[in-house]
């Protein structure tokens, strides 16, 4: 019989001396306790490598944030100023513009102003060119030759006007008017007011009035009167006045 040959199991020791050399200690290890060990080790050393090299790189990164966010605080710090300078020249552009709106204004009533006088006074205030009724009235019946006038819905409060300057002739009533007042404008045109309902009248016979004058004022709602304009003797549809001359 062939006699077996036993291997020999590979180990290493490890002494440890003090440097008193009072102690001395012996450690026994294997061959796989060994690598085991150095693996260890290694992973060890890998393990701290990475924590360093994630340690720098965080650092960079927040160094980089941080660099970023001065950056970024500046330009907001920039943009307010720059937000205030513009504000007030902003407030400053407004302004002038409100003083040239109001210049602007100012020339537009003046203009209107120097226009409406020059149109008085070009205008002969004589004809009777206004319309009758100060809130405008309501017409109710036009012009024909079976009703020579017009016929106007006045409300509680309005007045009737005078339609241009004159003389009251008369303050009268009869079966049908409980007002009737007569204007003579002196140049060949006559006007009458007829009120159908009883109001208050604001002038007397013998009085000067001038356009648009309160001849009557209306104390009740839905009041009719009946307006009348006559030219050497005829009467006439006064629209035609209104439109020709108002």
């Amino acid at each position: 019989m062939k006699q077996q040959k036993h291997k020999r199991k590979e180990s290493f020791s490890l002494l440890l001396v003090s440097n008193t050399g009072k102690d001395t200690r012996y450690f026994f290890l294997s061959l796989r306790t060994l690598r085991l060990v150095i693996v260890l080790m290694l992973l060890v050393c890998i393990t701290f490598a990475w924590t360093i090299y994630r340690s720098g790189t965080r650092y960079k990164s927040e160094s980089e944030l941080r660099r970023k966010l001065t950056t970024s605080e500046q330009q907001v710090s920039r943009l307010e100023s720059e937000k205030e300078t513009l504000t007030a020249q902003n407030a400053a552009l407004a302004e002038e513009n409100e003083l040239y709106r109001q210049a602007e204004t100012m020339r537009s009533e003046m203009a209107e102003t120097e226009e409406s006088t020059e149109e008085v006074k070009t205008r002969d205030t004589t004809i009777p060119s206004q319309y009758p009724c100060t809130a405008g009235g309501l017409l109710k019946e036009p012009y024909s030759d079976e009703h020579p006038y017009i016929s106007i819905s006045a409300q509680q409060e309005d007045c009737i006007t005078a339609a241009g300057d004159g003389t009251v002739t008369s303050v009268s009533s009869d079966e049908t008017y409980p007002i009737i007042i007569e204007v003579d404008h002196g140049n060949g045109y006559r006007s009458r007011y007829m009120c159908l309902q009883q109001a208050d009248v604001q002038v007397e016979a013998g009085q000067q009035v001038q356009s648009r004058d309160t001849l009557i004022v209306i104390n009740g709602n839905d009041t009719q009167f009946d307006y009348q304009v006559i030219y050497e003797e005829q009467m006439i549809d006064p629209l035609l006045v209104l439109e020709a001359k108002g």
